[in-house]
């Protein structure tokens, strides 16, 4: 597993944002079980925010449904509508209702800003002044695609990012419009 020096220390936010250098960090399981938490948490209010922007429909009748039972046929088994059409469950909506309202983040951009937060010195070659992340990144693709999805893989760890619909969206942007949603 590839390793860079400023990428291995997971919590090291924790420590940028003002906790006290003396303050004992919450033990992995604990963390674990914190995080597991919160996203558990931002998927209910996910969820709850589906039902609200969707309706209950009965692909039997074809109409929609003013309750959980269709009126017409007595079905139980409803679909959900929205403008986008209708499908069970509330995965695509929640699909759809994030794709809608936020962008997602570009990985390539993210990455190499968070490298060159690391690395910002230049490197001397012959007489050309390089950029060592530039450099890094010409020099050896693989090995930086391999550091990108590791990186990658630990801001989604961390709950930093989330993935939906092969795209990530920051967690604090999500409960940002999530906030801005449910408050209404």
């Amino acid at each position: 597993m590839l390793r860079l020096p400023c990428l291995s220390q997971p919590l090291s936010r924790v420590c940028e944002e003002g906790a006290d250098s003396n303050q004992k960090l919450p033990e992995r399981n604990e963390r674990e079980s914190i995080m597991q938490n919160q996203k558990e948490e931002i998927m209910k209010k996910l969820e709850t925010l589906a039902m609200q922007k969707s309706h209950p429909f009965c692909y039997s009748c074809y109409s929609r449904a003013p309750s959980v039972k269709c009126k017409t046929c007595g079905s139980d088994d409803l679909m959900r509508e929205t403008s986008g059409g209708v499908e069970f469950g509330c995965d695509w909506v929640i699909k759809e209702l994030i794709s809608e309202n936020l962008s997602p983040i570009n990985v390539d951009e993210e990455f190499e800003e968070s490298i060159r937060q690391c690395y910002p010195e230049t490197i001397t070659v012959l007489w050309m002044e390089l950029d060592a992340v530039t450099v890094a990144k010409d020099s050896d693709p693989i090995s930086w695609r391999i550091a990108k999805d590791e990186w990658l893989d630990q801001e989604v760890s961390e709950d930093l990012l989330m993935e939906i619909d092969s795209n990530y969206y920051r967690i604090s942007d999500i409960e940002e419009y999530l906030d801005q949603e449910l408050n209404e």
